[in-house]
């Protein structure tokens, strides 16, 4: 980005100048850090244990002893996909 002066400017030069320079400028450096959050996407324990290739009961394990978060809604028990996938990331092999 330029440097402006503000020396001797007219208002109609520095607007000019604003909306040509500046505002584009400030579009392409927001745009480049933003990015629309997505949605959380829940899967069910059958889904984990297809995409782990796992079994209900080792599932069922780990929930108990903390290795995976859940949540749950009345009788029925979700997880995270980013979370699940989290987990693979973080205890994947060298």
């Amino acid at each position: 980005m330029s440097t402006i002066q503000f020396i001797g400017t007219s208002d109609s030069e520095f607007l000019q100048r604003f909306k040509n320079e500046i505002i584009p400028e400030l579009r392409k450096q927001i745009s480049k850090e933003f990015q629309p959050k997505e949605p959380t996407e829940y899967l069910t324990r059958a889904e984990v244990c297809k995409l782990l290739k796992i079994d209900l009961s080792t599932l069922h394990r780990w929930r108990k002893d903390s290795m995976i978060s859940s949540y749950g809604f009345g009788n029925r028990v979700y997880f995270k996909r980013h979370e699940v996938e989290q987990i693979i990331n973080q205890n994947k092999l060298s």
